[in-house]
């Protein structure tokens, strides 16, 4: 089977290269049979945000899905949720994500307690190895990328899979109409 590809990029298998991947990235990709069809790339960790990435590297903008965390409560009980877009589109927090998680408000997690949470680096972020109990929205605009290039919990890295793969991430919730 081969491994997806982006031009300019070194496609490497991502379980022969755990010191690419954040220790909870790499614990979930092991048990994960997804990763048979995924890749590890890496970068320069200056350019992991999706914007530099995406320039530096020329991979457009709709190759890139962005992982952002939000959360709301209700009840007194917080309930936390990654949601995976293309990074072309914004995650649709005041809609469909308080509609989802059934909370009156929902806002992105602060970013140095989803760091602290995760276990993953500020630009690293992904739906692989997030804390039980959180849970796992993805845009049903993600499934069709041909590569869908992802955090891999560190900045000096990238994940790359097939965007079909995306709905069979533990736990993982199609959602139509999640980003706008």
């Amino acid at each position: 089977m081969s491994l997806p590809r982006i031009d300019g990029l070194t496609s490497l298998p991502v379980l022969d290269h755990p010191g690419l991947l954040a220790d909870p990235v790499g614990a979930a990709l092991v048990r994960w049979a997804g990763s048979q069809r995924t890749a590890v790339v890496e970068i320069d960790p200056g350019l992991a945000d999706t914007a530099a990435m995406s320039e530096a590297y020329a991979v457009p903008m709709e190759a890139g899905a962005n992982c952002l965390v939000v959360a709301g409560r209700r009840g007194g009980e917080e309930r936390v949720a990654a949601c995976v877009v293309r990074a072309d589109t914004r995650v649709d927090v005041n809609t469909a994500v308080k509609r989802l998680l059934d909370v009156r408000k929902a806002s992105f997690l602060p970013m140095d307690r989803a760091v602290e949470e995760t276990g993953m680096e500020h630009g690293g972020i992904t739906p692989l190895g997030l804390p039980s109990g959180w849970r796992l929205f993805v845009d049903d605009r993600c499934l069709s990328m041909e590569v869908a290039v992802l955090g891999s919990g560190v900045r000096h890295s990238k994940l790359l899979m097939p965007g079909d793969l995306l709905a069979d991430l533990p736990g993982a919730e199609v959602v139509e109409g999640l980003a706008v």
